[in-house]
Order: structure tokens, then sequence, then C-alpha cells
């Protein structure tokens, strides 16, 4: 059989089962569009601007752990593209990005609609590609693949030049079920006798604290990581990328960690004796000041990508390998061992952590006469019963959803913690909507992240994807004006957002349902009345208390230790 590169492209998608591509055509991929026209298996959502297609192909993977697809253009088509690559980049989401390019002649010259796609690229995904003869195009996207979806996940980037692709070149078609990469052979296996070293040193733990990250939900390891937990009887704390993978409302979760995590969850992390830390990559948002950081603690990491272990914090035990398998190895262990983990040691560790969780970090004050931002959160939990997928953007609104939603199952907690990007909430819920279709789907945005990417309500609308949208307005760049608040002695400079738009009449304008709410005795019946609306769009804009901050808090430099909690009078 022989086809055009185009043809090529579109049946290698096919090939690997793609359900969906985000994208938005331009001149350089028009014969890629055109032999999508031609073909069936495959739907295209066409998105309002490509940082939407990234942003919604990464919804799609992290919600169902299939690698999202993008087809942009060559020039502006693909430098939109890079905030979203560098976004799926960041927290390690499988992606493949098609980008157009200008034909192979005259690449180099400034041609019309030419970036150096593969230089702009190469800092912020795990692989690129750029195709120099369309006999190489098949391999080249089962490579693609193969590279986004083993190890340590990530965006891998093809860039296409429009030539490869014309209808007049045609060239046998065979796409090869298996490649093999001399320099990418991704560890999956642990050590044994490393694991038996952990498994060894976890049961004469006095303070043992289980530390996990999105590498477990990745590794689709949510199992196996209640398992292990639940065998061990230690408390279990998630990072923020890592909500889900241990259930949010079971006793031995001590809440998330890090900058905003619970008072009992660091003050654990920083007393422990042994420290087992899962698929995560000890981010500065999670260690604070790595002097402070875990001062008593011998360190064990699992994680499949060796060069994260000992990046930035030193580990006693390594173990390099699937996280999966290597839970599935300890667990195997502790089934053959006679050795139990010190019962007198641990209930005093539990006793000491019980005190630090009277503390009641998540306390805020209530008010009948202004919308607290938290309660609006804690609304959602009780409407959807917990079992809602939530998007989100950054800032503020994101930290209380991590904060007062308990997720239960992983892959429901879908926001961009690495990168930190405005914009994500939206067209990743449109990703997750598509993937899910009868689920429920809410956004949890603040005004001036919606605004990123609101013009994806357009394509809300064109999909009939009928996702909640809940803005937190408290007409401030609401984290932005925390740490002026904090830091800068409350000089607010350029963080009020003093020319809002009419949400409600914007979102009708698409086409769609939108609801202001003012009263705090209002909250939850305008969540139910949305979430009721199976088949509509519906943005609900939250005027909420201006003066409501994040806590706890760690600032920057300091460690676990050293929290800024909720001052007496914010809880009188």
């Amino acid at each position: 059989m022989e086809l055009s590169g185009g043809d090529i492209l579109v049946q290698a998608l096919k090939e690997e089962g793609v359900e969906f591509i985000f994208g938005y055509p331009g001149g350089a991929v028009l014969h890629i569009y055109d032999a999508l026209y031609r073909s069936e298996g495959i739907k295209h959502i066409l998105v309002r601007h490509e940082q939407g297609a990234t942003h919604a192909a990464d919804g799609y993977a992290r919600s169902t752990g299939k690698p999202g697809v993008v087809l942009v253009t060559s020039g502006p088509g693909a430098t939109n593209a890079v905030t979203g690559i560098a976004t799926a980049h960041m927290d390690s989401i499988p992606m493949v990005v098609i980008t157009g390019q200008v034909p192979k002649k005259v690449i180099g010259s400034d041609a019309f609609q030419e970036v150096d796609s593969i230089g702009i690229t190469r800092p912020c995904v795990k692989h690129n590609f750029l195709v120099k003869d369309v006999k190489d195009l098949a391999e080249t996207i089962k490579k693609a693949f193969y590279v986004a979806t083993t190890g340590r996940p990530g965006p891998v980037v093809i860039d296409v030049p429009k030539d490869i692709t014309a209808p007049d070149v045609k060239v046998p078609f065979h796409y090869p079920e298996t490649v093999n990469m001399r320099s990418y052979n991704p560890t999956s296996k642990g050590h044994p006798g490393q694991i038996r070293r952990a498994v060894d040193l976890l049961l004469v733990a006095k303070r043992p604290m289980l530390y996990s990250g999105g590498g477990v939900v990745l590794g689709d390891a949510a199992d196996e990581l209640t398992q292990l937990t639940q065998t061990l009887g230690y408390p279990i704390t998630n990072t923020l990328m890592g909500l889900g993978a241990y259930p949010g409302t079971d006793k031995q979760f001590v809440g998330m960690l890090g900058m905003h995590g619970t008072y009992e969850a660091n003050l654990a992390m920083h007393e422990c004796d042994v420290l087992l830390a899962i698929g995560a990559r000890f981010d500065d948002r999670v260690t604070g000041d790595l002097e402070h950081f875990c001062p008593h603690a011998k360190i064990i990491h699992i994680d499949v990508d060796p060069s994260s272990i000992s990046k930035t914090v030193p580990v006693d035990v390594p173990i390099v390998g699937d996280v999966k398998e290597v839970m599935n190895d300890m667990l195997t262990l502790l089934e053959e061992t006679d050795t139990k983990p010190d019962a007198k040691a641990l209930a005093a560790w539990w006793q000491q952590i019980a005190l630090w969780q009277d503390k009641d970090c998540m306390a805020y004050a209530t008010s009948s006469s202004v919308i607290k931002p938290q309660s609006v959160i804690q609304s959602l939990h009780k409407v959807t019963e917990g079992d809602a997928f939530v998007t989100s953007d950054v800032g503020q609104h994101q930290m209380w959803a991590a904060q007062y939603y308990p997720f239960n199952k992983p892959r429901r907690w879908i926001n961009s913690g690495g990168l930190g990007t405005m914009g994500f909430g939206l067209p990743s819920a449109m990703g997750v909507q598509l993937a899910h279709p009868d689920a429920t789907v809410a956004c949890v945005t603040g005004e001036a992240s919606i605004q990123m990417c609101i013009q994806e309500l357009s394509t809300c609308k064109q999909y009939d994807l009928p996702i909640n949208i809940l803005c937190l307005n408290n007409r401030y760049m609401g984290m932005v004006r925390q740490w002026q608040e904090f830091f800068y002695d409350r000089r607010y400079s350029h963080s009020y957002m003093d020319a809002l738009p009419n949400f409600v009449k914007l979102v009708e304008s698409y086409g769609h349902v939108g609801l202001r709410i003012e009263d705090p005795a209002d909250v939850e019946g305008a969540i139910r009345e949305a979430i009721a609306l199976k088949d509509r769009t519906v943005f609900l804009d939250f005027i909420t208390d201006q003066t409501e901050n994040v806590y706890p808090m760690i600032a920057n430099g300091k460690g676990h230790h050293e929290m800024h909690m909720p001052p007496p009078r914010e809880l009188s």
C-alpha cells in the first residue's frame, strides 16, 4: 500500500489508537488536514488557540493515562504551543505534538512562518524529531509514542516539513509493531538487593513517613501504594501532583505536604526517621529549605527516572524502576518476612501526629455576609460527593481546591503543578470532558487565570461540553496579592484587576449559562443548579472575600517546621 506523507501520518495515528487530535490548521499542515478530511476514526477538536490545544491534550492524557495528541502549523502555531508543551514536560505528561514546518528546501531562509521548532522546544520536551524523508515518517511516529509513554513520560515533538506530506509523493506504508532505540532503554525492574534494604529499613523505623508524588498517579500504582501503606500502617502524605494516589479521606492520610501543606504533614516530614519517597522529585515547593529538609531521616527513593534520584536531596537507598513493580516486590517481601513494624514506637508516633492535627490548620473564619473561597470548594465536594474531575488554573484557587477537595481516586485532580500555568484550567477541562463524556467536570479558576484562555468557551460551545466553571473572583491576582501582603509591606503593585468583564454576559454571548453569586447562602444551590444542567457549560462567578489568604504557608528559604499559620484574628 503506497500512501502520501499526510495519509501515512493519519494512518499511523490510527494504528496508535488515537481518539482525538487537538489542533488548529495553517498553511504548513494543510496536506495533513486534507488527509484527516478524507479519513474516519479520529475526531479532530478545533481549539481557538494552540495553547488551548496543548492544555486540552494534556487534560485528556492526565485523566486517561493515554498520550494526548496535538497538531499545529509552523511558526506562530508552534510557538503558541510551547507553553503547553513546557507545562506537560514539567509534570511528566505523555503527549505527541506534531508541528508543521516550511518545506525542506527553504528551511533556514527565514521563510514565511518559519521558526526553529526543534531548537525552541529542545529544553522543554522529552525528545523531538525533524522528519527529513517521507520514508522515515511512520517509524518516527512510532518512536515518538514509545518515548512519550515509557519510562518517565513526557511530551515529544515531531516537526514535519510541508513537502514531506505532499499528496503527489507516495511511498510504501508499513507501521512497525515495535521500535528499538539504542540510546533509550528505560529501566522498569528495581534492584532486588536495594528493595530488600528498603524493606529492612522501613521495618526498623520508629517515626516512619511515606511521601508519594505524581509518579504514582502516572504509573497507575495507586492500588499498590494503598496496599503498601495499609500493610505497614504508616502515615502518608502526597504532593500536589500526587493527590488521589492515596484516598484523601483515609485516616492514614495526613494531608498534602509542602508550601501550602498541612501542619501535621510538614512536621511529620521534619521529625521522621525513615522516609520512603515514591515517584516524587523533591521539588522546592515540597522541600522548603534543603538544609532543614528531613534532618533526622534515612531516605529511600523509588523513581523510574535515574536522573531524579539524589538530584536535590541525597538519598540512602536509591531504587530505579517502575513504581508499580517496585511496590509489588516490596509487598512480596513484607508478606514473606516475620519481622513486623515496632508497634509501640508506631503508636507513639501516631499520638504525636494527632497532637499536630489538633491545631486544625485548615480552619478558617466563616461569614454570613461574604463568600469564603474555601467554602465554595467544600460545597463542590459535597454536591459532587467527591467524585468529580477537578481541573484548576494557578494561584490561590488552585491551593484551596487541593486543600478542601479530598481526592479518593487518582487522575481526578488535573492541575499545572510544575510550571504553574495560568490558562490551563478551561482547556484541560475540555480534554477531560471529551475523554469522560458522562462524568462531572469542574474547572476551578480565578478571574485573572480564566482570561488567559477564555476564548476556548467557543470550543466548549462547538462540541457541547457540559463543563462547570467555578470562578473564585476576588478582583485580585490573589497569590500575587498574598505575597505582596506578606513580603512587600502591602505594596500591591499591579495585582488588582480593575477592568473585569461582566462574566455572566460574556459567557452568555458564547451561548453558555452564566450565574453571579454574592450571597454565601446561595453557594451550594448554585453549584447544584449548574451540575443539574447536564448539557450546558455553566460559568459560576463567585464574588469572594478579597482579604482571604492561603494557609498554612512556608515562605521561601524556610523549613517544614517554620510555617505561617492563620493568625488568631482570622479565626475569630
